[in-house]
C-alpha cells in the first residue's frame, strides 16, 4: 500500500490533497470548481461527493460506518468487484467480493478545465489470488466536477475466459427514502431477495415501503430519484451495466445494522449499477469491459 508521503507526488495545489483518516485509512480529498469530494485508497471507495450548487451531499455515509482495515465501510460508492452478493459455490467468501476492502494504489491524477481526475488501479497480491485465481486487472478512474464520473475497467489477462459480476454500490442521500420516487425502471422485470428472489415486473415508479432488495435485470435505463423533500432530482446515468439494485433496509433491518442504525435508515438509498445475477460478465481471454456511471443532481 502507498504511503502518504507516497501520495503526495499527486497532489494538486488547491485541488487534491492526502490526509490519514479515522481507523488510519488514507483519504484523497478533492476540491473542483464545482464540487466536492473524498474518496478511500481502502476500496477505491468514494465516501463523499457534493455539488457546489448543493446544500446537501449526493452521496451517503453512514454517521456509524466502521473506518478499520479490511471492514466495509457503510456508505459512499463501494467497488462491488469480482462477485455481487454472496460468492455462487462459497458463502465463507466476502459479501460483494474483495475489491471494496482492499489496498488500491493511486497512478495518476490531474485537474482539468477544473474538474480533478484520478485513476487507482487494484493489485493482486497472494492472499487475493487465493479466492481469485484469474489474471484480471482492475483500474478504477473517477471525475469530480457538478458531477462525479466513475469508470471501473477489468481486462481479462488470463488464457480462458473468465465470469465475473460487479457493481458501483452507490448510496444516495434522500429526505425521506418512503418520499422519493425511483424513475427509470417500469416494465422492467425483477429478483426480489425479500421474497425469495421471486421475479416480478415493475410497474410504473418505484416507492419505497419497508425493506427493499430488488436486482433489475436486462435494464440499461437511466434512473433518477426525485425527491420532493430535498427538492432535487438524482440522475443516474450509466454504460456497460445491464443490471440496476434497488436496496434500502427498512426500519427493522435498518435498526439491527450496526453500521446503519434505527436513526438513520430514513436518510439513504441505494441505486446500484450493476452487472449481477443473469447478467453476470464472461470476459474473453483478452477482452476488456468498463462499467461506467454519472451521477448529477437537478433542482425539481
Amino acid at each position: 500500500m502507498q504511503t502518504l508521503d507516497q501520495l503526495q507526488a499527486f497532489a494538486i495545489d488547491d485541488r487534491l490533497t492526502f490526509r490519514s483518516g479515522p481507523g488510519g485509512l488514507l483519504h484523497a480529498d478533492i476540491v473542483a470548481a464545482d464540487g466536492r469530494a473524498s474518496l478511500s485508497l481502502q476500496g477505491a471507495q468514494l465516501t463523499h461527493f457534493q455539488p457546489a450548487a448543493q446544500s446537501a451531499p449526493l452521496l451517503w455515509l453512514s454517521p456509524r460506518a466502521r473506518h478499520a482495515a479490511q471492514r466495509p465501510i457503510r456508505g459512499g460508492v463501494p467497488v462491488c468487484w469480482p462477485w455481487f452478493g454472496a460468492h455462487a459455490s462459497d458463502t465463507s467468501l466476502p459479501l460483494h467480493g474483495y475489491a471494496r476492502v482492499a489496498p488500491w494504489e493511486l497512478i495518476d491524477s490531474a485537474c482539468v478545465d477544473g474538474r480533478v481526475q484520478l485513476t487507482l488501479r487494484m493489485r493482486a497480491d497472494e492472499a487475493t489470488r487465493l479466492v481469485w485465481p484469474h489474471e484480471t486487472p482492475l483500474e478504477l478512474y473517477v471525475e469530480v466536477g457538478d458531477a462525479v464520473s466513475i469508470e471501473l475497467t477489468t481486462i481479462n489477462a488470463a488464457g480462458v475466459p473468465v465470469k465475473l459480476g460487479e457493481a458501483l454500490h452507490a448510496y444516495f442521500t434522500v429526505g425521506d427514502v418512503e418520499q422519493v420516487e425511483v424513475l427509470g425502471l417500469a416494465g422492467a422485470r425483477y429478483l426480489d431477495k425479500t421474497l425469495g428472489f421471486a421475479e416480478a415486473r415493475q410497474n410504473g415508479a418505484l416507492r419505497i415501503a419497508g425493506e427493499t432488495d430488488r436486482v433489475y435485470l436486462d435494464t440499461e435505463a437511466r434512473c433518477s430519484i426525485v425527491d420532493p423533500l430535498l427538492g432535487r432530482r438524482i440522475v443516474i446515468d450509466k454504460s456497460g451495466s445491464s443490471s440496476t439494485v434497488v436496496w434500502s433496509p427498512g426500519e427493522q433491518r435498518g435498526a439491527e445494522m450496526a453500521d446503519i442504525g434505527s436513526a438513520h435508515w430514513r436518510g439513504m438509498l441505494c441505486v446500484e449499477s450493476a452487472n449481477a445475477a443473469a447478467n453476470a460478465l464472461t470476459l474473453q481471454p483478452g477482452e476488456l469491459h468498463t462499467l461506467a456511471v454519472r451521477y448529477a443532481a437537478e433542482s425539481l
